[in-house]
């Protein structure tokens, strides 16, 4: 459950806080902020949030890509070598999709790092 809530808050902060921050790293941010919040495993708030940010700069660079007809990202992998604009695009999402999983890793850490180990300990009465 936790594992759906923290992907749905990832897309959603995610697309939200690009309009609001255009700057590319903002999302690893924002990914480090809602795992620490949320409190899941380093590894599975790496995978869910590659995925969010994933989606939403693959979605958004596709839709920028229709908007224009392809033009740019045709100019763009023809400037970088590459077979099409849809790599392009790709290669674009899967950068932002590591950047956001390292940032929500590093974000669960954190969380570890403050965190209590749940064992009770006891004082030594001085005498």
């Amino acid at each position: 459950m936790k594992f759906l809530l923290g992907l749905i808050a990832v897309v959603i902060a995610a697309f939200t806080m690009q309009f609001v921050l255009p700057i590319w790293w903002c999302t690893a941010l924002i990914c480090g902020l809602i795992a620490a919040l949320i409190g899941i495993a380093p590894w599975k708030s790496l995978i869910y949030a590659f995925i969010g940010v994933f989606l939403v700069w693959g979605g958004l660079g596709y839709y920028m890509d229709a908007a224009n007809e392809g033009i740019l990202s045709g100019k763009m992998a023809e400037l970088f070598k590459i077979d099409g604009g849809l790599l392009l695009i790709l290669i674009t999402a899967f950068i932002g999709g590591f950047t956001g999983g390292l940032g929500a890793m590093t974000g669960s850490l954190f969380r570890q790092l403050f965190q209590s180990d749940g064992k009770k300990r006891r004082k030594r009465k001085r005498r």
